[in-house]
């Protein structure tokens, strides 16, 4: 009877360890020469360093028969072109779908198996993981390795119920009259940085990522979007131009290369994770004294003001424009809130 592997090892590649908070590779007797003399080599502490470490020694296979192998593949060659963050998503659903499948001949997987697996897993991180499942076999005919996709067009994963709150206008003056003792950092930073993303719609990478001296030209705002490249150009209004000034003045370091920074000038998106902690903390405690100190009775996510920009573009088109989005259909049925007005036949 085969060995089970322990608790903490499955879902893992073949002969990868987690032991003492680290992954380990344990290589295969008298190959010890490619791995720098060890016999359990040391990937990283986290599983995208590991992979990161793993995928450098190691060629991707050129016969692949199972899901597990898929998997493996779509971790050293695709993930690691996405942002940190989703990497790190991304490597904890492939663990888990190698655990539950990664034994299963390639040609196996059916639609209803993947139904299966949504019931059993339940909640929305099994759309997650299918998600990366469905993009996997995608990659898998790209490559090669099948004739077709075994389920895409074939599975409608719903429940997952769009996102309504819609912020209103009361409660974006209420949100900038918020008042403040100091001029600069904190509340009025936070302000200022609510004023942009209501005339652009920028999402928080690309506005905490903004640098006045690179993207602020004569014709306006030059934005390369972080997450899909595309360049949009925002036109200087009287308005965009009042909260460029105004998100300059409440920086605390005025000589930050930086629109928006910290005490120390630097600024807060973490490339090597794609996080951005201490916006995050600071955006909390304006949302706390918020709800304390003002009318709003419910939170609100940096998801929801844009959402505004979007429902209170006066057409589709032009919210889709405004989110840069590449597909209409994913402004209209997530960002567009509110309600259609209709005129009546008579």
């Amino acid at each position: 009877m085969p060995r089970q592997r322990s608790p903490e090892n499955r879902g893992l590649p073949a002969r990868w360890q987690y032991a003492h908070g680290a992954y380990y590779y344990r290589v295969p007797p008298g190959l010890e020469h490619l791995w720098d003399g060890f016999k359990r080599f040391p990937l990283g502490r986290n599983l995208a360093e590991a992979y990161k470490a793993y995928a450098a020694r190691v060629d991707a296979p050129d016969r692949i028969s199972t899901i597990g192998a898929l998997l493996d593949r779509y971790s050293l060659e695709v993930v690691p072109t996405k942002a940190p963050k989703t990497q790190t998503g991304n490597h904890i659903f492939i663990r888990t779908l190698r655990e539950a499948m990664g034994k299963w001949p390639l040609t196996y997987i059916r639609p209803q198996h993947v139904y299966q697996y949504r019931d059993k897993r339940g909640g929305v991180i099994a759309h997650r993981e299918i998600e990366v499942l469905s993009h996997a076999f995608t990659k898998a005919v790209e490559w090669g390795l099948i004739d077709r996709h075994p389920f895409k067009g074939q599975v409608r994963l719903t429940g997952e119920k769009p996102r309504d709150r819609y912020i209103e206008d009361w409660e974006v003056l209420e949100c900038l009259s918020l008042p403040c003792a100091r001029k600069r950092g904190s509340v009025v930073a936070i302000q200022a940085y609510i004023r942009l993303k209501l005339l652009t719609g920028l999402s928080q990478g690309d506005l905490l990522r903004l640098e006045p001296a690179r993207h602020c030209k004569e014709d306006g705002i030059h934005v390369t979007r972080h997450k899909t490249g595309k360049r949009t150009i925002y036109t200087w209004s009287p308005e965009l131009r009042n909260a460029v000034d105004m998100a300059k003045a409440a920086r605390p370091v005025d000589l930050s290369p930086w629109l928006f920074c910290n005490k120390r000038g630097q600024g807060y998106i973490n490339e090597s994770t794609g996080e951005a902690r201490g916006w995050r903390s600071m955006w909390q405690r304006f949302l706390t004294r918020l709800l304390k100190e003002t009318k709003i009775a419910t939170r609100f996510t940096e998801h929801d003001l844009r959402a505004k920009v979007a429902s209170d573009a006066e057409s589709l088109e032009r919210a889709r424009a405004l989110l840069q989005h590449a597909d209409s259909r994913t402004t209209d049925a997530i960002y567009r809130r509110k309600p259609e007005r209709v005129r009546p036949v008579r």
